[in-house]
């Protein structure tokens, strides 16, 4: 038997069944929403899974029995399946408001469940997101494998065997479950392309344009089935930083995937020597260390914000996190050896009141009062 491997977003799970009715739980297929409500929650909470079609059957002859039956203390794993469900869930919590955490509800597709959620559960429910692991969460022997090899549960508790296996079907099942669901797109060839496409441009600023005439689409068919990708949770897009609001809609941001797993099973990286000898090796890096900031700030709910930030003259901060009145500074480079160079887009923008980290794979030197130079490692624990 497996052991249970405890997540972060425990402790925010148990948070939201204090103070909210129902609590929905959205992350990409395989992420461990099943495994870890199951575990945490076994003995208190009855689980419904509507991948399994008795229930679904079971619903829609009843809806009224079915309710009835599950009506409290329940969790419904991917209730995008029985949309008419929200209807019923709405009218047994606004009979009794004070009654917490008597829902669960999760799903892997964004889109659809996130539609249905503000529709008709507002005020209702308080929503989470489940990742693939974080740094912290995956064992110390299996880190290094990480930064390319993905940390998505079965693929780290199997220590990485035939890991380009198990991606490869799981971006056969994203697509002809999730895309070909959503897009009603009749041959996905094309979009097979975008994702490679996009894989291969990790931590680069997207050209729609270029993309779009790289695949013979139109503009507006690849931004919308980029969104498509945000929503599942397979990339995401750092905006540019800029005092003025207006300007950051308009410039284009970066593009980064939740989990480098998939980069390297798009753009056939097997192995370490594959990617530290080959040419996304930094961007691949630099990757892994941003996405596995934002899973850290998701599964605790810190509501921080990401950016980069670039001048015309080129200069250029891989990472700005704002948190409240917060902000830091961060650049990260894959070499083991610090040069003083690597901090002066730090230094250059730099305002009083921030402070800065170059995150790396050397080791802690003191460098300055508001400038940090550490193992990449430091920072993410």
């Amino acid at each position: 038997m497996t052991t249970y491997i405890h997540r972060v977003l425990e402790d925010k799970l148990k948070l939201f069944l204090e103070i909210f009715p129902v609590v929905g739980i959205t992350g990409p297929r395989q992420s461990g929403k099943s495994t870890m409500l199951k575990s945490v929650l076994k003995d208190t909470y009855t689980y419904v899974t509507f991948d399994d079609f008795r229930y679904v059957n079971l619903f829609h002859e009843d809806p009224e029995k079915f309710i009835t039956e599950f009506s409290n203390k329940v969790i419904f794993d991917e209730i995008q399946k029985v949309p008419e469900l929200f209807h019923y869930i709405k009218r047994m919590v606004d009979e009794d408001r004070s009654n917490y955490g008597r829902f669960i509800v999760t799903g892997s597709a964004q889109f659809s469940l996130m539609a249905s959620l503000t529709e008709s559960m507002a005020g209702r429910i308080g929503l989470l997101t489940l990742l693939p692991f974080q740094y912290s969460e995956v064992m110390e022997t299996q880190s290094e494998p990480s930064e390319f090899l993905g940390s998505y549960p079965e693929v780290v508790l199997k220590n990485y065997q035939n890991a380009e296996y198990w991606y490869n079907a799981y971006l056969e099942t994203y697509l002809e479950k999730d895309v070909r669901t959503i897009l009603n797109i009749g041959n996905l060839s094309d979009f097979r392309r975008l994702i490679k496409l996009l894989a291969a441009q990790c931590a680069q600023i997207v050209n729609y344009s270029t993309i779009a005439k790289s695949l013979g689409v139109a503009v507006n068919t690849v931004k919308r089935w980029m969104s498509v990708l945000e929503a599942s949770y397979i990339i995401f897009i750092l905006p540019p930083f800029y005092d003025n609001l207006s300007k950051r809609i308009i410039k284009s941001g970066k593009v980064y995937f939740y989990d480098t797993g998939l980069i390297s099973a798009l753009t056939g990286l097997q192995n370490k020597k594959m990617y530290e000898d080959g040419p996304l090796a930094g961007p691949l890096f630099e990757n892994y260390v941003i996405s596995e900031i934002k899973k850290r700030s998701i599964h605790t709910a810190s509501g921080s914000r990401f950016y980069y930030y670039r001048t015309s003259n080129k200069t250029e901060v891989d990472l700005i996190i704002e948190n409240g009145l917060k902000k830091s500074l961060i650049e990260i480079k894959k070499s083991k050896t610090f040069k003083s160079q690597m901090v002066k887009p730090i230094e250059s923008i730099m305002l009083e009141g921030e402070e800065g980290f170059l995150l790396y794979n050397g080791d802690v030197i003191p460098y300055s009062k508001t400038i940090n130079v550490w193992p990449y490692s430091k920072f993410l624990t």
